[in-house]
């Protein structure tokens, strides 16, 4: 169960790979071109999304792991035993194993399912919010067209071009960077006056 960035998952950052910024029709069109896969593996955020992933992923392994030990000491028990077991314990023993050898497909079908519900999830939520800031970019640089480099149909692009690095710095710096909003703490209630002594 290798974790992979799924397809149309940020692969295609909006259509067919394509932001398209207003601009003016008299102007020479400015082209772009960033590199996705490097946002999500180098950016502070995106090295945080696949860590979440890669921890689902071993929690599934892990599982993966002990229920095909348990199906493996099964079969040996049936191989070494077989012989000398009861018919009723025999054909417990084979039940079993028949049951165990189903729950394991099962889990690997559920278990390859939630990964990629995983990684749809984090890779979304990261698409999010890198979105506006490759358009930022893209406006503050003059560019008018941006493209996917590897997933637009694009043959060549200049690496002058290139805005990736561009994108994960501000992006590291303005998302990934700013500091979380705290709630206030409640100011504490003034202190009633003491009741005048009396005399």
């Amino acid at each position: 169960m290798k974790a992979s960035l799924p397809s149309g998952v940020l692969a295609g950052l909006v259509l067919g790979g394509l932001v398209a910024l207003p601009a003016s029709a008299q102007q020479a069109q400015k082209i772009g071109v960033i590199e996705v896969q490097r946002i999500v593996q180098e950016s502070a955020i995106g090295k945080e999304s696949l860590a979440r992933v890669q921890r689902s992923q071993a929690q599934k392994q892990d599982e993966l792991g002990k229920r095909q030990k348990e199906l493996r000491d099964l079969e040996e028990k049936l191989q070494t035993q077989g012989s000398t077991l009861s018919d009723d314990a025999k054909e417990k023993l084979q039940k079993d194993y028949q049951q165990k050898a189903l729950d394991l497909k099962r889990f690997q079908d559920d278990a390859q399912r939630e990964l990629e519900e995983v990684q749809r999830k984090e890779l979304g939520e990261l698409e999010k919010r890198v979105m506006p800031v490759i358009e930022k970019v893209a406006k503050e640089s003059g560019y008018s067209l941006i493209f996917n480099k590897y997933n637009s149909g694009l043959l060549f692009a200049d690496q002058a071009s290139d805005l990736t690095d561009m994108v994960i710095q501000k992006f590291n710096t303005e998302i990934a960077a700013a500091p979380k909003t705290e709630a206030k703490p409640t100011p504490a209630a003034p202190a009633k006056p003491a009741p005048p002594k009396k005399n």
